[in-house]
């Protein structure tokens, strides 16, 4: 994926203005999402994991019963970059197919 760069507070808005639903929380991109139940919240996470896998890029989450929340954020820079956005828009799409 070439260099990380840590993107600018400016760089980091501008991702988040094309990112329905996600937010900037303690330095990283966030964003909770819903689901009918257990099962279907499980499924997603299992969606994504794979997607992660292949982006090579994990995310944070947390899961409680039919919420999953995510935070993106690159280790190695120590902030957002362009590869957290893109993960962000890939779970989003994620979402989109399973809503």
């Amino acid at each position: 994926m070439g260099e990380l760069k840590r993107l600018n507070a400016n760089e980091v808005e501008a991702g988040l203005d094309a990112l329905p639903g996600w937010s900037l929380q303690e330095g990283k991109i966030f964003r909770e999402f819903a689901f009918p139940d257990f099962i279907e919240a499980f499924g997603f996470m299992a969606s994504v994991a794979i997607l992660a896998e292949k982006q090579d890029h994990h995310p944070e989450w947390s899961n409680v019963y039919n919420k999953v929340q995510v935070g993106l954020t690159t280790h190695e820079v120590g902030g957002i970059t362009e590869r957290d956005i893109l993960l962000a828009r890939s779970i989003n799409k994620v979402f989109e197919a399973r809503s």
